[in-house]
Order: C-alpha cells, then structure tokens, then sequence
C-alpha cells in the first residue's frame, strides 16, 4: 500500500486527536474544520472523489446527524432541563437521600442506579454532575464523589441518552440494530457486576465488601439481566433505563429489608402525589418508548408511516421518521408530563427552546463528524485504514478493537462520537480477516464505554459538579488504572468469545 495514501486517510483522525487533546479546540470549531478538509482530501487525494460526490456523502452525514442524533440529544436534555425548571429532580434527590445511611449502599443508589437511569434518559453529563453534587451534599468528600461517578458512569453509557450510541452505529455501519445491541450488551453484562464491586471497594476499601456483598450482587444482577433481555428483543433504546430502574428498585428494596439498621431518617416526609409527579416526565417517556418498540409492531408500525424519503447520496434512500423515533416521543412525553405537573405549554416551549439554543454548538460538534465520517466511508479513505489495520494486526484485531472504542470516546467525550469516528473501520477490518463484523462494531461500542471516564469532557463535568476545577489531573489518574484494566480484560473477552459465537446467538 502506499505509505502517502495511509498517511493521509489517517490525518483526519490524527488531527482531530491533536487538536482537541493538544491544541484544545473547541470541538464544534474543529470538528468543522477537519470535515472540509477530509473533503479536500478526499477530493484531490489518491481517492479522487467527485466533488458533486462528496457534497451529498456530507450532506447525507448531516442529516444522520440532525435526525435522529441530535434530535434525541435535545428532547433528552429537554427532559432533564425541565425536571430542573419545575423543581422534580428536587424531589427526586430527596427520595433519593432519604433512603439510607450506609455510604456503600448510596453510592449504589446515587452513582449507580440512579446515575444509569440519567445516563440512559438524558446522557450528555447529566449521570455525572446530578449524581457528584448529590452525593457531595451527602457529605461525601468532593473529590470521591467525582471519581465514584466518572467510574459508574461507563458500562451505562453504551445505551445512553435512549439508545443513541447504538442506533448511530448501527446507522455508520448498515448492520441490524438489534444484533449490535444485543451483542453489545452481553459483552458488557460482565462488566455490570465488576464495577458494582469496584464501587463499594472504592467506598470503603476490600473490607467494605463486608455486609454489603448480596446487596451488590444484588444491584449488578438486577441491571445486566434486564438490559441484556432488553438489548435482545427490545432493541437499543430501552437496556440502560430498564436496568437502571430495576438495579435502583432492587438495591433499595433489599437495603429496606436487609439493612433496616441504617434507614434514614425522613424529617419531613413527601406526599405520594408529589413523588408521582415528579417522576411523571420519565414514565411517560418510559411507557412511550415501550409502547412504540418491536412489543408492539400495529403501533410501531403506524407510527412509522409518517415518514419522508429523499435521495441523498447514491443510490440508496434517506428516511426521515418523524414520530416513530425517540427523539419525538421523548418531547411529546416531556410536554405531556409538563402539563400534568401544571406547567403552561408556552413556558414547556421555553425550555425546549433554551435547551437546543445550549446544544447548538454540539449540534455543529455531531453534524460536522458525522458528516466527516461518511466521506471517508464513501471515499475510500476507512477501507484503507483497514486494509493497513487487518494486515498488522490479523486475527488478533479483536483484542484491540476496544481500545480503538475507548480512544473515540476519550477523544471526543463522546460514545456516539466514538462509534461514528470507528464504527465503519471497524466493520471494514472485521470483513477482511473474516470475523462476524457485528461483534466487533459491538466491541468498539463496548469499549468506548471504558474512555468516559478518562475523558478530558467528562471530568471537566465532574470537577465542575463538586467544585473542584484545576483537579482535572488528580482525577484522570484516579481512573487512569481502572480504564485500562476495563479495556484489556474486555478486549480478552472479545477474543477468547469469537469460537462459540454460535452458541451465543441463540
């Protein structure tokens, strides 16, 4: 291969490392950038895309980028913001807080269950910021409260913000959404019981694991059982948040019943309507995406019809659904749960029009890189990455491919990023060593889940959540160890998986 060609299909991605990690651009700045100049490339390079070409691969990638990505981002956040505006996720940290006094079992609670369940309604930092100043206000000391949280909020990650990481994947790649999932999620479901585990040993040493050792068992096995079920005949949309919700519902009832001794005192104890209410926004959105998934194929189906189809880029049609997406049932949730709670329907708008004005630089951010990444499919750029990856690695690119995971996220802060920037190299290298392309595009899914804790992003969230700007260094390399044992023993388990696929299949 020659050496030229490599060197520029690979600068794209070199570049955006330097700038964002050295130089420290703004994201939505460079990530501009670095999309016209992959069309020059692409253009003018060894490829010599025609440029009608590759103005439509780009354009086709801004619109994956703007419906359904970014579209879910927003009502995601939207959802969020407005529990903030009515004073619920008030209410929410004080069920929360009232529960119990053991610090082990909080931190299952909080950083865990309850940091999964905003990871996969809202994703975008919310499972890192809400659940550290939650447990700062506990007591906890800020910088633990930091660290605890960047670690909880990995595995949850993979099917954040209502899926969005794997259905853009599985958008870059063309393969079935269902398979990614469910492939994704059983190479994680290990992973789920391992980080309880570390979470306790991180509260309160090896010893702490004491006392609390069914409750964390308890709380894993009650997140990756469900997930994993759901991942397999739901899709993507629904894993984390119904693992979540039972991981919380579980642990909670087994700290009632087994743990009577270090129940919290409720001084001032809230009304059940209110309770109901505050939670009203997220039932909704729950019951919606249910309701809307492959239980329930007449109304999917239904919904799925309002639809408009266009060419964009070659051959193949381009599909805007409007109502069957979850992005649009999210916001229908959140104005219909807003309602209820007695907030007017202007002021509901409000929000949401605050909301996406906050997004708009990230909306540049995903547009401009998912539009970056088309064009290098497109062009040719990918394959010859992986032409050059299959041949230095061979069969055993499986180990690494969850490093290349863990870099995209680390990188962007994102795991969409990440599966956007890998996705189709992935995929690509999986075709020409002659492994199932699904499991790894799973594997860098999973692995990307491992960068969130060492992200540049995603530990400015934390420190800024517990007051503690500037510790950015003291924090990543408290969670440095953690990163690379998650994606060496991840990488092993992709490997050694690969002979009895088949019977995973089943």
């Amino acid at each position: 291969m020659d050496s030229m060609q490599l060197v520029l299909a690979l600068s794209p991605i070199v570049w955006l490392i330097f700038s964002l990690i050295v130089l420290k651009l703004p994201a939505y700045r460079t990530c501009a950038l670095t999309l016209a100049a992959t069309v020059c490339i692409a253009v003018f390079g060894p490829w010599h895309m025609a440029p009608l070409s590759a103005g439509t691969a780009a354009l086709e990638g801004a619109a994956l980028g703007l419906w359904p990505i970014m579209v879910v981002i927003v009502a995601a956040v939207f959802t969020y913001n407005l529990a903030q505006h009515t004073g619920s996720m008030n209410v929410i940290t004080r069920m929360l807080s009232g529960i119990t006094t053991d610090k082990r079992l909080l931190v299952l609670i909080v950083a865990w269950g309850f940091g999964g369940f905003l990871e996969g309604v809202a994703g975008y930092g919310t499972a890192v910021a809400i659940p550290a100043s939650i447990l700062a206000a506990m007591g906890f000391q800020p910088m633990f409260a930091a660290v605890i949280c960047l670690v909880a909020n990995t595995v949850p990650t993979a099917f954040g913000a209502i899926g969005i990481p794997i259905v853009t994947m599985a958008s870059v790649t063309g393969l079935p959404v269902e398979t990614i999932s469910y492939y994704t999620a059983l190479q994680l479901s290990v992973f789920i019981i391992l980080i309880t585990f570390l979470l306790v040993i991180l509260t309160a040493g090896f010893k702490g694991i004491r006392g609390v050792f069914w409750a964390t068992l308890v709380s894993g096995v009650a997140f990756a059982l469900p997930q994993l079920y759901t991942a397999k005949y739901m899709g993507a949309e629904l894993p984390c948040l119904i693992g979540s919700v039972c991981s919380m519902v579980a642990t909670i009832v087994w700290a009632r019943i087994f743990h009577r001794d270090t129940a919290a005192v409720e001084t001032e104890p809230l009304p059940t309507a209110d309770k109901v209410k505050a939670w009203l926004p997220y039932i909704f959105v729950f019951s919606f995406i249910i309701l809307c998934s492959n239980l329930f194929p007449l109304i999917k189906d239904t919904l799925g019809a309002v639809k408009t189809t266009v060419v964009i880029h070659g051959d193949t049609p381009f599909t805007f659904k409007w109502l069957a997406t979850p992005g649009s049932l999210i916001i229908i949730a959140t104005y219909l749960g807003g309602m209820i709670q007695g907030v007017r329907f202007g002021e509901i708008t409000g929000v949401l029009v605050k909301t996406a004005r906050k997004l708009a630089f990230s909306a540049v951010t995903v547009v401009s890189i998912v539009a970056l990444a088309k064009v290098m499919a497109s062009s040719g750029m990918i394959n010859t990455l992986a032409v050059a990856v299959a041949d230095a690695t061979s069969s055993y690119f499986p180990l690494i491919a969850p490093l290349l995971g863990a870099l995209g996220t680390f990188v962007t802060g994102s795991d969409t990023s990440s599966n956007v920037l890998f996705g189709q190299l992935q995929m690509e290298v999986a075709n020409r060593i002659s492994i199932d392309r699904a499991w790894i595009v799973a594997a860098s899914a999973a692995g990307a889940t491992a960068g969130k804790m060492i992200s540049p992003q995603s530990i400015a969230v934390a420190t800024a959540a517990t007051g503690l700007v500037g510790s950015e260094g003291r924090i990543m390399n408290r969670t440095l160890a953690v990163c690379v044992g998650y994606v060496l023993i991840l990488g092993t388990l992709v490997y050694v998986a690969i002979p009895y696929l088949h019977m995973l299949q089943g």
